[in-house]
């Protein structure tokens, strides 16, 4: 037999090349996953494409993408080309072999592995940091936009007289370019460093020399780049100084230069440049001198001098200079804080004034003037959500927000403050879910509701919102307008409109009401490849193929606000709470937008996460930011979307600010002018919220103007925590029209109270004009209390209500059965030079599960009343229990009085209970006290029987 090459150990198995048809098999299996992968990455770009279209802003989205494309491609490209010439260089320069040393034989195997491949390896690392590169450098698109379209700030800092576009536009670019030129040489030196020890250019373990010329004078050149980089890094650092953050006492992120930054860091940093500069000549030198030693010894006096000069001496400075005298050393520093901060974020016209805190008036002859000084707003849009979600809701489908909103309408011929909130699709509550009723036939929402913010009913329902928009479709004071609601803030899915399928509108007693939406927005899905698309990104298959979608099918999504205003102006800031408005007979939701930098020089910084987050604060109005962190922000845009179409559009508001005008140089034509706004629209504008919560953090620390009071720290405040929150979070602000001392008239105003650090006691007020129409829109008045002034705060007024034994009985008549209180907005209003507090308080029955106000509680100048309604309290306070005709318009009237046919007997009849029971808890707590406990059960049930009477005689007071 012929040997078969098995040998010894039996016959070898010959391993055969796969067949043709396995090989077509791996070849068309290979070629399917890579189609796969490019169309998904095709209906990606493909689909936003399409919805930048629909929105009419492709511009943004090419702007955006060609900006990507190009970095990538030219960032990815020059890295590639660095570390790959670098490489090729490092092998051209290789020493010959021939007489190999131990160490270069052992590497012989590698360099005999790679050279088949040498061209395919270079290709390979060139592509891998190419696209690495390319990828980071796509991601600072923002940055290239911003310094390729820089407008003038007008304003030079004070410490290098440089505008303040540089610090904002340019030295953040700046910072990048030094940053991937670090990464290019530092990967080129190690790419080259290897190439050398491959083919023997270095030697680690050969005795001898350790490097050929051509290795050390190539390494010597990368070197030198290297210590060049740093060089510039030294010097961009002295500019860094004017806004670096450092803390100084109380101010954690203080920005801008100190008295050691300006006389330590700064020579230090020149210092160093000029060392780094001689060190990179050193290296560069090697070319000719063919030696590390000089470079070497410069490279480890620079690292001496960056610990010496960089690091002790600064130290020592501020050790034996600053300290002993720092008050002074850091006033003229602080100074230039305070004034750059102040500009910064919009307060540096804020006013203050002094404010007695307590009045001198007679309080009878005040009375009347309450209704001059605001229209007390008793409906708290944080509570009464779940009555319009139970009175006004209609259907399980829909759904309102849980916090409502406040607005200005005219009723009656009279601006009125209105609670609105619009009915949107709620989406859990579909009667069944499947695909095609989730996305085909419950697809929109129906309707704004309102009522009067000062107002309660005083009949059967007693305590209800009055409204002045309702039922479904609605009716009342808007007039005729576009009730259908595709576009809000709960609106999640997306829905498929316009096609085949019917959409439900709403349903009454006639039944179910259908509608085909023939609006223009949205995406056609006419062609199948876009059909493909939206079923991949969407990753339901079902859209490519159900006979559902036919001829005019659109696909709506990015649905609320937010998102739609984010995605067509991705360099703005959004605010958290969007709110509805009719508008010229159509339901705009009203979107704030901010532009911001972090590089304003000496502003010091606040994060927007932590600055706007109030009791009322979720996820749904949780401001969104691409820079969390800034030192300037500016509301610089309103923004409009369509409740049917989606139509975004964008109003320029602030004209000065240059951030902005830098973007609408980056693109343009995508804000219109402020006076394309219509007077309906600007009626409705209002000073945001989120801005104002920033302002306010930022003023209870730099309402002081001068370096000595701010140092000493003894004027800084705090936003108090919400009252009416057991969440330990800050008191969200209010609006409210009211008027300030000084002002004419009422005025729609935004406001909220400061206490001093660690104290409850109120340390002043302020309130910002909030109405976009008026000449002094966005006007800061801040009335501060006499130090130790000893005037209540929010805190201190709800601790004395919830500890007054007085209140104690009506307490627990609100609270019989299983029903809870709830407590609305505490108010506070100037008056007189004292403070007028007002808080509404609700109940929720076990049975109806929603609140309704019941009480009104009014504090001034330490007299507090609790009664059904605000005269009645305003009356107790502020005339001894005296009852006053009620003037016209005046806050209150109306609000939750009993009905005008309750006989005075049933009121007396309540009256008394209400003493009687009042009576028997005093005597229940002395006998407690004497541990009588016999003469305490007897007042127990003097207690309960007191209770029993007054429930039946407020039922008999209804009934009537």
């Amino acid at each position: 037999m012929p040997d078969r090459g098995g040998g010894p150990s039996g016959p070898r198995v010959r391993v055969g090349r796969p067949s043709r048809g396995a090989r077509s098999l791996l070849v068309t299996v290979g070629l399917l996953a890579v189609l796969m992968i490019a169309f998904v990455m095709f209906a990606g770009i493909w689909t936003d494409w399409l919805w930048y279209r629909s929105v009419h802003f492709s511009s943004v989205f090419s702007t955006m993408l060609w900006t990507k494309v190009g970095l990538f491609c030219v960032f990815g490209l020059l890295m590639a080309l660095v570390v790959g010439a670098n490489i090729y260089l490092a092998h051209r320069l290789r020493p010959p072999l021939s007489a190999m040393s131990v160490e270069q034989q052992s590497l012989d195997r590698y360099r005999m592995g790679i050279a088949p491949y040498k061209t395919w390896v270079l290709l390979a690392v060139c592509a891998v940091v190419g696209l690495i590169a390319g990828g980071a450098a796509s991601a600072h698109w923002r940055l290239w936009l911003l310094t390729t379209n820089a407008t003038s700030f007008h304003l030079k800092d004070p410490q290098f007289h440089k505008d303040v576009s540089f610090y904002a536009f340019d030295l953040p670019w700046y910072r990048f370019l030094l940053d991937f030129g670090f990464a290019a040489v530092l990967l080129s030196l190690v790419a080259a460093a290897v190439v050398h020890y491959l083919y023997g250019g270095l030697r680690i373990t050969s005795p001898g020399g350790r490097a050929t010329a051509a290795a050390t004078g190539h390494l010597s050149v990368l070197l030198g780049l290297f210590v060049s980089l740093k060089a510039v890094a030294y010097w961009l650092d002295r500019y860094g100084l004017a806004v670096k953050s450092s803390g100084l006492r109380s101010t954690d992120n203080w920005t801008g230069l100190r008295y050691v930054d300006a006389n330590a860091y700064l020579p230090a940093k020149t210092i160093l440049f000029c060392i780094a500069v001689i060190c990179a000549l050193l290296f560069f030198a090697t070319l000719w001198r063919r030696t590390w030693s000089l470079p070497m010894i410069g490279f480890g006096l620079m690292v001496l001098s960056a610990i010496l000069i960089g690091g002790l001496y600064p130290a020592i400075v501020q050790k034996f200079q600053v300290q002993p005298n720092e008050a002074a050393k850091e006033a003229p520093y602080i100074q230039k804080n305070i004034d750059a901060t102040r500009a910064a974020y919009g307060i540096d016209g804020s006013q203050v004034s002094d404010y007695s805190g307590k009045s001198g008036t007679d309080k009878a002859s005040l009375r009347k003037d309450v209704a001059s000084a605001a229209s007390v707003r008793v409906l708290d849009p944080n509570v009464v959500s779940p009555t319009f979600q139970q009175m006004q809701q209609s259907r399980g489908y829909y759904s309102f927000p849980s916090t409502l909103d406040v607005d200005r309408y005219t009723v009656d011929g009279k601006e009125q403050d209105t609670v609105v909130g619009a009915r949107e699709l709620n989406i859990s509550g579909i009667p069944e879910n499947n695909w095609i009723n989730d996305h085909f036939k419950y697809t929109h929402g129906y309707g704004v509701i309102a009522a009067k913010g000062t107002t309660a009913t005083g009949t059967d329902p007693v305590g209800q919102p009055v409204y002045t928009e309702q039922s479904l479709p609605t009716k009342g004071s808007f007039g005729p307008y576009n009730q259908q609601i595709y576009f809000g803030e709960q609106t999640t899915q997306y829905s498929i409109v316009g096609g085949p399928t019917k959409e439900l509108d709403f349903a009454d007693k006639n039944g179910e009401r259908t509608t085909s939406y023939s609006g223009k927005g949205g995406v056609s899905l006419d062609n199948p490849v876009t059909r493909a698309a939206y079923a991949v990104t969407f990753g339901e298959p079902q859209i490519l193929y159900s006979g559902a979608i036919g001829h005019g099918s659109k696909i709506l999504y990015n649905r609320t606000p937010k998102e739609r205003v984010e995605a067509v102006a991705p360099w703005l800031t959004i605010d958290g709470d969007p709110y509805p408005a009719v508008v010229d007979g159509r339901v705009q939701w009203i979107v704030d937008a901010y532009t911001t930098t972090n590089g304003y020089p000496y502003a010091s910084r606040t994060t927007l996460g932590d600055t706007t987050a109030d009791s009322l604060t979720d996820d749904e109005r949780a401001v969104v930011s691409h820079q969390n962190q800034v030192n300037y922000i500016r509301n610089s845009v309103k923004a409009t979307v369509d409740a049917y179409d989606g139509t975004v559009t964008l109003y320029q508001w602030d004209t000065k600010d240059p951030v902005l005008k830098t973007w609408m140089k980056a693109f343009p034509h995508t804000v219109k002018p402020k006076s394309a706004i219509s007077p309906d629209l600007l009626s409705h504008l209002r000073y945001p919220q989120d801005l104002f919560k920033v302002q306010r953090q930022l003023l209870a620390k730099y309402h002081v103007t001068t370096a000595g009071q701010f140092y000493s720290g003894s004027e800084v405040w705090q936003v108090p925590d919400d009252p009416a929150s057991k969440s330990g979070k800050a008191v969200p602000p209010y609006y409210l029209s009211m008027k300030m001392p000084g002002q004419d008239s009422q005025t729609f105003s935004l406001t909220t109270t400061f206490t001093p650090t660690s104290r409850d006691n109120l340390a002043s007020f302020m309130a910002v004009d909030a109405d976009a129409t008026s000449p002094d829109y966005g006007k800061m008045r801040i009335l501060k209390l006499p130090l130790n002034s000893g005037v209540e705060g929010p805190q201190q007024v709800q601790s004395k209500f919830n500890s007054d034994r007085n209140f104690a009985p009506d307490l627990n008549l609100l609270k019989r059965g299983d029903s809870t209180v709830e407590y609305g907005n505490l108010l506070t209003i100037p008056l007189d030079g004292g403070l007028l507090y007002v808080e509404p308080v609700y109940v929720r029955g076990a049975d109806t599960n929603y609140p309704s106000l019941q009480k009104v509680l009014v504090d001034f100048d330490g007299q507090m009343a609790f009664k059904d309604t605000l005269d009645e309290a305003l009356d107790t306070v502020f005339t001894a229990g005296g009852s006053p005709p009620t003037e016209a318009g005046s806050p209150g009237a109306g609000t939750a009085q009993p009905p005008p046919s309750a006989p005075a007997g049933s009121t007396s009849d309540l009256q008394k209970a209400l003493a009687d029971a009042q009576q028997a808890y005093d005597d229940g707590q002395k006998a407690m006290q004497k541990g009588d406990w016999s003469a305490y059960g007897d007042a127990q049930k003097r207690l309960a029987d007191a209770l029993k009477r007054a429930q039946a005689a407020e039922k008999g007071a209804i009934k009537r």
